[in-house]
């Protein structure tokens, strides 16, 4: 599913969930399903998110993407950042659900208050472009600079510009060099470009 961030995710300590683990890794589709089916039954939101993974990305017998949403949903419920996530990309692309933007935005902030980083980008972009929410400009912030502080070079760059105008925080030079000098680390030539020239300018008027 391309609306997907469609990864299993490797499991805890659960004997059952390190037996379908075992056999989807191995290739024995039909019995990590059998087994991430059963977990999922009991309750286990891990088994019910790599279940509806493997569904909705027809790697189990009963491919059907009606009940890979059900599951999907039901760890999202449990609180799965992973699974709310992307229950708010289906609602963004309007895949398997209506579309709402409205709904993207609740789950994606629901996902980034734990810590999501991918959730925590999307949350700030909903804010910053009043997609699905008033435009905050103010809340967009704090998601960008929760996703910056784990390391996302794209939230990094685009907290420095708002750091620079002034966008929903204090005009801020400093801050806005910082982070676009910790954009440009990871590669960002644009981000370097403009911390040698904020670099430059604050040079100057300290003259």
């Amino acid at each position: 599913m391309v609306a997907l961030a469609a990864a299993l995710l490797a499991p805890g300590t659960s004997i059952a969930a390190e037996s379908a683990w075992h056999a989807y890794e191995r290739g024995d589709r039909a019995t990590a399903a059998k087994l991430y089916a059963q977990g999922a039954r009991h309750g286990d939101r891990l088994a019910q998110f790599n279940y509806a993974m493997m569904l909705f990305r027809g790697e189990a017998p009963e491919s059907e993407r009606g009940e890979a949403l059900r599951w999907l949903r039901r760890a999202a419920d449990a609180g799965m950042m992973q699974a709310q996530y992307n229950l708010g990309l289906l609602y963004e692309n309007g895949t398997v659900v209506p579309k709402s933007l409205t709904e993207a935005t609740a789950w994606f902030e629901r996902a980034a208050e734990q810590g999501h980083t991918d959730a925590q980008v999307s949350a700030a972009t909903q804010y910053f472009l009043g997609r699905g929410a008033p435009k905050d400009y103010a809340r967009a912030a704090h998601w960008y600079r929760e996703a910056a502080n784990g390391g996302d070079v794209g939230a990094q760059y685009i907290l420095a510009s708002m750091y620079e105008k002034g966008d929903g925080v204090a005009k801020d030079v400093r801050l806005a060099l910082y982070w676009y000098a910790e954009a440009a680390r990871q590669g960002d030539a644009v981000a370097l470009v403009k911390a040698r020239a904020l670099a430059r300018q604050q040079q100057a008027e300290s003259r």
